[in-house]
């Protein structure tokens, strides 16, 4: 029983320590462009072009 007890702190403190990692994420602004990742793949098919462009050239 002592075990569950042992589990269930060790979890609620590994728990913590990555909610305190995602608040850091978030006020340092890793989540605010949310335009980008919209219109990467975009643009991902013209980049594989020019690698195959330069390759023959």
């Amino acid at each position: 029983m002592e075990v569950v007890y042992i589990t269930i702190g060790v979890s609620i403190i590994i728990a913590v320590l990555f909610f305190i990692a995602f608040i850091k994420s978030v006020k340092s602004g890793q989540y605010e462009d949310t335009y980008t990742p919209s219109v990467r793949m975009l643009f991902d098919d013209e980049l594989v072009t020019e690698k195959k462009e330069k390759i023959q050239e």
